[in-house]
């Protein structure tokens, strides 16, 4: 039996996309994350956190506690959306080995400009950006909920390989 039939037979099976996590790291504060961030809400629709670094970098002059990265996080329709502008930047295909072994996968887009619909402003520049996507069934709340916390066990967490197909089945991306 495959995981479509799977699926059909029990929904609460099925994956979902929880959230898609933007990042784009500039390695320091300054002009340049203010443009990076200008960037990532230009194409996300929402007001980017910036990122402090953990620890000070003497080589890279990087401060321990200083804003050196911009990030935003999508739930829902906008997740999707922007997932999907995403894969055309990157000539939907990813490699198998982004994705881990809960079913979870990262790619990187080189330059923000190749996403359809962004044109280059010599103002801001060029940044390249990181792409994180969680992928979850449905009950995954008993593991954040704040009353009566639980275990997800392994039998209901999505695997490498059923991300892999519910990834090219949803999205029409080619897995390398």
């Amino acid at each position: 039996m495959g995981y479509e039939e799977k699926w059909a037979k029990n929904p609460m099976l099925k994956p979902r996309i929880v959230k898609v996590t933007v990042n784009i790291g500039v390695g320091g504060s300054g002009d340049r994350l203010q443009k990076a961030m200008k960037v990532l809400e230009m194409l996300t629709g929402q007001k980017p956190v910036p990122r402090k670094a953990r620890r000070t970098i003497k080589e890279f002059g990087i401060h321990r506690g200083e804003n050196i990265a911009a990030m935003v996080t999508l739930r829902g329709k906008s997740a999707i959306e922007f997932l999907n502008k995403a894969f055309d930047a990157v000539g939907r295909r990813i490699k198998a080995s982004s994705f881990d072994n809960f079913g979870n996968f990262s790619f990187g887009i080189k330059e923000h400009i190749s996403i359809p619909g962004v044109k280059y402003d010599p103002e801001i520049g060029i940044f390249g950006m990181d792409v994180c996507v969680t992928i979850e069934r449905p009950g995954f709340r008993i593991m954040r909920r704040r009353r009566a916390k639980s275990k997800v066990p392994l039998r209901h967490r999505v695997s490498k390989e059923e991300a892999i197909e519910f990834i090219s089945k949803e999205f029409d991306v080619t897995i390398v």
